[in-house]
């Protein structure tokens, strides 16, 4: 018997982009939408209770913009983008206006990702390039920003960054109440060289390579580190050029044993993976032009719960269990 479950779609949204949509995320309170485009502008919009009002069309990259990053309210509206153009755009809001508050262009390729490091550390901004570099911009008061680059991260390229979450993997049941957890800060990154890695930062402040995830055969397009309440179990999402989604779990408190488990093999590149807040459901979006929602069930396999056709606004809920296991 397979399982159904239904998907509406809420709201559409005309943005009005002159070129291809490459990214688009909601902003912590799930009252703003950010989107980015081939156009070469970022565009905000309203979207509470149904509405789409256009609060800002920011431009200022000279190329196609590839990802958009909501940082954490308690820092503001602040926005990060990466293009095409090599460039690295912070912007923020100011009395309601929003204007480019700081331009990272170290890089010498198209930048492909960025991600917000969890708010606990301050705020950090990760980036990913073609040039094979991850940067990490961090913020250090009065409009000054601090970097710290991890030259040949990914030989050919990088195309995407994430974050694990500030949790200590374990402490929902181990973690002594009151005392303060010893974070160590960590992100994945996926690349041209097939490979996703896994980072941490030493004590003196620089990165090091921590872990190599093998399993995928062409580029890596994207990683995902799913959320954390402190379980024991982490786990990492990635996809590829090659079809294949795989999550990859470690359920040892010294992070090194990373074992890869196929979630399903798409007849297409699989571009972008993306977890729910409470990171029981993994969205998968690609070349066929469809995004598709994923559970693990009770027996620890991955069941295709819906999915969404992207173009359309329609919706498939007649996927069972027992086709998608046959994969």
């Amino acid at each position: 018997m397979g399982r159904m479950c239904c998907v509406s779609v809420i709201n559409t949204v005309d943005t009005s982009h002159e070129d291809m949509i490459h990214d688009a995320q909601m902003d912590y309170y799930g009252t703003r939408l950010a989107t980015c485009s081939s156009d070469r502008s970022v565009k905000i919009f309203d979207v509470r209770n149904g509405g789409q009002i256009l609060i800002a069309d920011l431009r200022g990259h000279e190329g196609p913009v590839w990802q958009v990053a909501w940082a954490h309210p308690m820092y503001g509206n602040v926005l990060a983008s990466c293009s095409y153009d090599r460039k690295v755009i912070i912007w923020k809001e100011d009395n309601g206006t929003w204007d480019k508050t700081h331009e990272h262009s170290g890089h010498d390729s198209s930048v492909n990702s960025v991600c917000w490091a969890p708010h606990d550390y301050g705020l950090i901004l990760a980036c990913g390039s073609s040039d094979g570099a991850i940067s990490l911009l961090t913020y250090t008061g009065e409009s000054q920003w601090e970097v710290k680059k991890i030259n040949n991260a990914h030989t050919i390229g990088c195309n995407a960054v994430s974050w694990a979450p500030a949790v200590v993997p374990g402490s929902l049941i181990d973690q002594p109440s009151g005392q303060k957890p010893n974070y160590i800060k960590k992100f994945a990154s996926g690349g041209c060289d097939n490979l996703i890695k896994l980072w941490r930062e030493e004590e003196d402040g620089q990165w090091k390579e921590e872990q190599k995830l093998e399993a995928h055969s062409d580029w890596v397009r994207d990683v995902a580190w799913a959320p954390s309440i402190g379980l024991p179990t982490s786990t990492i999402a990635s996809c590829s050029q090659d079809g294949r989604v795989f999550i990859w779990t470690c359920d040892d408190s010294s992070g090194n044993m990373w074992s890869p488990k196929l979630l399903h093999k798409f007849n297409d590149v699989v571009w972008h993976v993306s977890w729910s807040i409470t990171a029981n459901i993994l969205a998968v979006s690609g070349g066929d032009n469809k995004v598709t929602l994923w559970k693990e069930s009770v027996d620890g396999q991955w069941v295709c719960i819906s999915d969404v056709n992207k173009g359309q606004g329609s919706v498939s809920t007649s996927v069972t269990e027992g086709q998608q296991n046959e994969q």
